[in-house]
């Protein structure tokens, strides 16, 4: 009979070492664990001779997975989008950015976009509306090259 060739392991990948019909040989403590486990285990035979296990899932009770499932928070899924500002807007951003920096907070544009919108939305109407006059329209698309 023929031995089986044993490859050492290289840097790039691990090797298995295969027996003579070409399959990876089992650990001892892999096989003892699947003999263990065989006696849960359905059997149901596939082509000529081999057979496959089939590991049986654990149920759960469903008032588990329920309170499981009610217990992660789905993530709001978010909208990439552009828009136009003058610059002098733009600079106060970069002003709010460092404040918030000094205050030991790190902070992005779009997390400080989104707290004034937080304030705008909980100021009322009138001071809403002030807040919108007080802006001035910018032509919208991407500003000329210059």
């Amino acid at each position: 009979m023929i031995e089986p060739r044993i490859r050492k392991p290289t840097k790039k990948a691990f090797h298995f070492p295969k027996n003579a019909n070409g399959h990876a040989v089992a650990d001892q403590r892999q096989t003892d664990a699947a003999d263990a486990v065989a006696t849960d285990v359905q059997v149901t035979p596939t082509k000529a001779k081999k057979q496959k296990r089939v590991v049986p899932v654990e149920a759960t009770p469903a008032g588990a997975a329920a309170e499981e499932k009610a217990k992660r928070v789905k993530k709001e899924k978010v909208v990439r989008d552009s828009f136009t500002i003058p610059k002098s807007d733009y600079e106060k951003i970069a002003t709010l950015k460092q404040k918030c920096l000094d205050a030991g907070v790190p902070v992005k544009k779009s997390e400080l976009l989104r707290a004034g919108l937080i304030l705008l939305e909980a100021a009322s109407g009138k001071r809403l509306l002030a807040a919108i006059s007080a802006v001035e329209t910018v032509k919208t698309g991407r500003p000329a090259k210059s």
